[in-house]
């Protein structure tokens, strides 16, 4: 009887007969599920559905300019990023932590294999995020009051964040064999990422994941100027190479895993060079232009005798800015009721995205100026400037008048609304309906006395219909200059006010 020996083989050999990559994936879906099962996890995608929900519509007043709502899908997709590094470090370390490492020696799925496992978790935990982000954009597109565009670039930052923290949690794995090293590792990235984004410095601060503006302005989609499509092949690139170093570090020395980190380090190479490059020449002039001669690129269409000047992106707003108008105008008196205005829309673009710039007032008779937000508190600030208009004559009059006119300018402000002193509250810095206040406006504010703010009080509470009527009876004496508080409540038949009449010097 002869007996066969055969000649035992090589790890590597089994593993490829074993068809290891069949292995690698039923062993990359186990973890997926074990990942996005985790309560870490389950909490950060719990949390982030929670802020979006109840942030929606808050921002914008339901009235979202959509190149500042992609960039609202960016920062709460860190904290899944952080909970994703911790559970993906974990997980790779189940096998240290549990004693079990040398089992894995007789199964087909070498350590690097099993690395590139847990990498495909973390890239199922990305597109579950990359979901989570289309779900946010698109409840806001489809708000009947969006305006302008989306940059697919900045949308790809929330799940690219998630899938480099994933992976750096991953590669943390290989090179630290300690529980400890993914939390202390998260508390260094957020002190990172607090240092670095208090810069001013614009080319350091897109080495960042999420690049936050200082600015609070809505700038057309073409003045904008981030690299947003360079900072997503950043982030892609930076990501594949962390991933692939994890599986370097694991054992994957093949010549293929080698080529790859060189191209994943030249994505990375390119778009953190492209992305730090400063605004063009071309986008500068564009920016003057749009702050210093609007005119060149803003197109004007007539409504009901009043005239709207508007950007290209924001031609829907037109309707909204003459409903207010229309209102305002419907509680005035004299030649104001009839009077027709100019609106034009204006906006500080010179600073772009890393500063905020005041507007000066108008000086042109019946001009007034809109702004690039709408909805909330923009409303009545709108409705107070173009009250203002009709009573002075030109926005720098109105910006700079303290007496009893500011009674008549407020009335028509806020008079048509549902809710007059809610609006009261929203139009005045301080958030408040008695006392003095600075009443805000696209450009300068107003400021209101104790005895101005008691006045139109007064006037709110009585009924529209008669209060609009004394109003429009006493136009005239109502709208003069240096009339006092005490007069226009005598006018307008209300108890003289207590309070201090005296305006800021």
């Amino acid at each position: 009887m002869t007996a066969v020996m055969e000649k035992p083989v090589a790890s590597d050999e089994r593993a490829e007969r074993g068809g290891p990559w069949a292995a690698v994936v039923a062993l990359a879906v186990f973890e997926t599920r074990r990942l996005l099962t985790r309560l870490p996890v389950l909490i950060a995608f719990a949390a982030y559905g929670g802020w979006t929900v109840w942030r929606s519509g808050r921002d914008w007043g339901g009235y979202p300019a959509l190149q500042d709502a992609d960039r609202a899908t960016q920062s709460a997709p860190m904290l899944v990023g952080l909970a994703v590094l911790l559970c993906v470090n974990r997980a790779a370390l189940r096998s240290r932590r549990h004693g079990t490492e040398h089992h894995f020696a007789v199964l087909v799925l070498l350590p690097w294999r099993r690395t590139a496992a847990h990498a495909l978790s973390v890239v199922a935990a990305a597109l579950v995020t990359g979901v989570c982000v289309a779900v946010q954009f698109g409840r806001e597109a489809l708000r009947p009051g969006a305006i302008g565009h989306g940059s697919v670039g900045e949308l790809l930052v929330g799940p690219l964040t998630v899938l480099l923290f994933g992976l750096v949690g991953l590669l943390m794995a290989g090179l630290v064999r300690s529980a400890l090293g993914a939390p202390l590792l998260v508390v260094f990235l957020l002190f990172v990422f607090l240092f670095f984004s208090g810069m001013s410095d614009g080319g350091r601060r897109w080495l960042l994941p999420v690049v936050a503006e200082a600015s609070a302005n809505t700038l057309p989609s073409d003045l904008l100027g981030r690299p947003a499509g360079w900072h997503a092949l950043y982030l892609a690139g930076l990501a594949l190479s962390v991933g692939l170093v994890a599986v370097l570090v694991a054992g994957g020395r093949k010549p293929v895993v080698v080529a790859g980190v060189a191209g994943a380090l030249a994505m990375t190479l390119v778009g953190g060079v492209a992305q730090t490059g400063g605004d063009s020449p071309e986008l500068v002039r564009a920016r003057e232009r749009a702050t210093t001669n609007p005119e060149q690129v803003r197109s004007c269409v007539r409504r009901d005798g009043s005239t709207y000047c508007s950007f290209p992106e924001w031609g829907p707003r037109v309707a909204d800015w003459a409903g207010v108008v229309d209102r305002v105008r419907s509680l005035a008196g004299g030649g104001a009721q009839d009077q027709e205005v100019v609106v034009r829309q204006r906006v500080e673009a010179r600073y772009g995205t890393s500063g905020d710039g005041a507007l000066m007032p108008l000086e042109r008779p019946h001009e007034v100026t809109v702004g690039t937000q709408w909805g909330g508190n923009r409303v009545p600030e709108f409705s107070a400037a173009v009250a203002g208009v009709l009573v002075a004559g030109d926005e720098k009059a109105s910006t700079s008048m303290c007496d009893g006119r500011i009674v008549t300018v407020m009335w028509l402000a806020l008079g048509w609304e549902s809710d007059p002193v809610a609006a009261l509250r929203r139009v005045r810095l301080d958030d408040s309906d008695t006392g003095s206040a600075l009443v805000l406006q696209p450009t300068h504010g107003l400021y209101m006395t104790d005895a101005q703010t008691e006045v139109l009080r007064a006037l709110l509470d009585q009924p529209r219909g008669e209060a609009t009527a004394r109003v429009k009876d006493h136009w005239a004496e109502l709208t003069e200059p240096k009339v006092t508080a005490a007069r226009a409540a005598d006018l307008l038949g209300v108890a003289a006010p207590e309070g201090d009449d005296k305006c800021l010097d």
